[in-house]
């Protein structure tokens, strides 16, 4: 059994370090694209153009598929009573294709009747460059709330526009998940009043933090200010840990450079809770070469019962994990200001202190949390990819120090063998060694393991 175990170590070990030898290529990759980076666990699907035929997400399953203009796309889900559930669809235009102001995807949540349980749409507005756009659906446990009973659910994806937007197909990046409902006694109504003053900028010195190019890739931050370069047509995703009752402020600061000329809508920020629901936008920013600043309206505190709450962005901040910001710099700046990168800083507070208790949820909370690991996470900088290099190296670490005790341990062994077969070859055997002539002392020919290993 020992020996069976430790033979699994050096496949593994070789395994773990063939990966960690093509990251560097990966990551320089996807930095030199600077296009949107989807979930490699992702699994490929067909969205039907009938609910008849609507492929089953499973909930926590992450999906790829792609969506012509008018095309409308469903996909079969099956849900309790008890819990949340959400869908979320990132819709991914080739950089460079055309887009217009009235460019849309809508996600909605049906039930077996067709009736909508939620739904909700993003569009390209005024900012008409392409970019990941993103939105979800949800069905919410609630008294008297349409969609309450356990069975079929579909997800229904569409994609509508204008005559002169680009006929490419879009990218689809699709998640379903689900949140436990709380136990009997749970908050019922939104909250009344919150804090909506802004708070002082935070007073940390500013540090430097490459952004991701997908929700996946995200790179984790925390409060304080944060440095980062943007290159004209890119898409740089962040990610904050915010806890229950903790309220998140954020403002993004493009830098100036030498140059002439006006970009309209040239960098949006946006806001997504963590089912990837649009929570809210900044304004856009216009620029002319010189420093500009925007910043996302205050926002409530994470609280249970914000989804009782009309308002699309109170009712976003409904659970606590990761809050992901989506920051787009139109390619139009290229051709006023030149292709290098631009200045990029983000300022977050994250008020509230340590949070507050979750509820009393009746099951596991899943991603709907913040835990010691995610909080490290943000400190640190790591992005899932980050952490799962990170475990790869831990495996390369733990490995090369079992396989290698187990090689210093059998080189040992066989030198110590063949030295005493040596002495006996050349005096005799050695002293209660049994070899003798007519005897096959076993000892081998020439340099090398024994003949019996």
């Amino acid at each position: 059994m020992g020996q069976r175990g430790r033979g699994r170590v050096a496949p593994a070990v070789v395994a773990a370090l063939c990966a960690v030898a093509a990251l560097p290529a990966q990551a320089r990759a996807a930095d030199e694209a600077a296009s949107y980076t989807f979930d490699p666990s992702a699994e490929r699907v067909q969205g039907a153009a009938s609910n008849t035929d609507a492929r089953r997400l499973r909930a926590g399953g992450t999906y790829r598929d792609a969506i012509g203009p008018g095309g409308r796309l469903f996909y079969r889900l099956e849900l309790d009573a008890k819990s949340h559930a959400y869908v979320s669809a990132t819709a991914v235009p080739r950089p460079g294709t055309e887009v217009s102001f009235d460019d849309e995807l809508k996600v909605t949540l049906q039930d077996r009747d067709g009736d909508a349980c939620g739904y909700d749409t993003a569009r390209f507005g005024s900012a008409r460059f392409a970019r990941p756009l993103g939105t979800y659906a949800h069905r919410t446990i609630e008294e008297d709330g349409p969609c309450q009973e356990r069975g079929s659910y579909y997800a229904l994806i569409e994609r509508t526009g204008a005559a002169g937007s680009s006929s490419d197909p879009w990218e689809l990046e699709i998640r379903h998940v689900t949140e436990p409902g709380v136990r009997p006694g749970g908050p019922t109504e939104a909250p009344e009043d919150w804090p909506s003053g802004s708070p002082a900028p935070p007073a940390t010195q500013t540090r430097e933090r490459r952004g991701g190019t997908g929700f996946h890739g995200a790179t984790g931050m925390n409060q304080g200010e944060w440095r980062d370069r943007i290159r004209p047509g890119e898409t740089l995703f962040y990610k904050v840990p915010v806890d229950w009752g903790q309220q998140l402020f954020a403002s993004a600061d493009l830098g100036s450079t030498a140059g002439e000329g006006y970009v309209a809508h040239a960098l949006t920020m946006a806001l997504y809770n963590p089912a990837r629901g649009l929570v809210d936008r900044a304004n856009d920013i216009s620029y002319n070469g010189r420093q500009k600043s925007t910043a996302l309206d205050p926002l409530p505190p994470v609280a249970y019962e914000n989804r009782f709450d009309s308002s699309d962005s109170v009712n976003a901040m409904r659970f606590a994990g990761w809050y992901y910001l989506k920051v787009s710099l139109s390619p139009d700046v290229a051709r006023h200001f030149g292709t290098q990168a631009l200045g990029l800083s983000l300022r977050l507070n994250v008020e509230g202190g340590e949070g507050e208790d979750a509820p009393a949820y009746a099951g596991a909370p899943g991603e709907f949390q913040v835990t010691d690991e995610d909080r490290a996470a943000a400190e640190h900088g790591r992005s899932r990819p980050a952490a799962a290099r990170g475990d790869t190296m831990r495996l390369v670490a733990a490995g090369g120090i079992g396989a290698g005790t187990v090689l210093v341990l059998g080189l040992g062994a066989w030198t110590f063998v063949a030295r005493r077969r040596a002495a006996g070859r050349a005096g005799g055997p050695g002293p209660g060694a049994g070899a003798g002539p007519g005897r096959d002392s076993g000892a081998p020919t020439g340099y090398g393991p024994p003949a019996s290993w």
